[in-house]
């Protein structure tokens, strides 16, 4: 029986990244900002991976933004697709699977993907 998916305040048992007890330490937790502020990434509207760790309170921490999504746990319900790279461009290569993905769910929203790039009239300020 496949397991249902999940949001990120029931994946981590509605704990708070700041109400952890010192030595509670665990990867969910560090990860949490960053899932925090993907999760309110509104449907059409996009953010880069920069914008996403300065919102979660790591500025200058793109590729820590980047990392973020990769170890995502598969039960966990984030739009992914909406974080891009500076720009405004799709980071995956242009030929992969992953790139052709993030482009249709994008358009699927409405949002203007045109040469891996999305119009600027889709970012987000959150």
């Amino acid at each position: 029986m496949p397991r249902s998916r999940l949001n990120v305040r029931e994946f981590l048992g509605g704990r708070r990244s700041g109400t952890q007890r010192r030595g509670d330490w665990s990867p969910e937790a560090s990860l949490q900002p960053f899932w925090d502020v993907v999760a309110m990434i509104p449907p059409g509207r996009v953010m880069t991976y920069g914008e996403v760790a300065r919102l979660a309170g790591f500025p200058g921490r793109a590729r820590q933004a980047g990392r973020a999504l990769k170890l995502t746990p598969r039960d966990l319900i984030l739009p992914w697709h909406r974080v891009l790279g500076a720009g405004g461009r799709i980071v995956f290569p242009k030929a992969s699977s992953q790139h052709r993905e993030q482009a249709r769910r994008l358009r699927a929203e409405g949002v203007r993907v045109q040469n891996g790039r999305v119009d600027v009239a889709a970012f987000w300020e959150g």
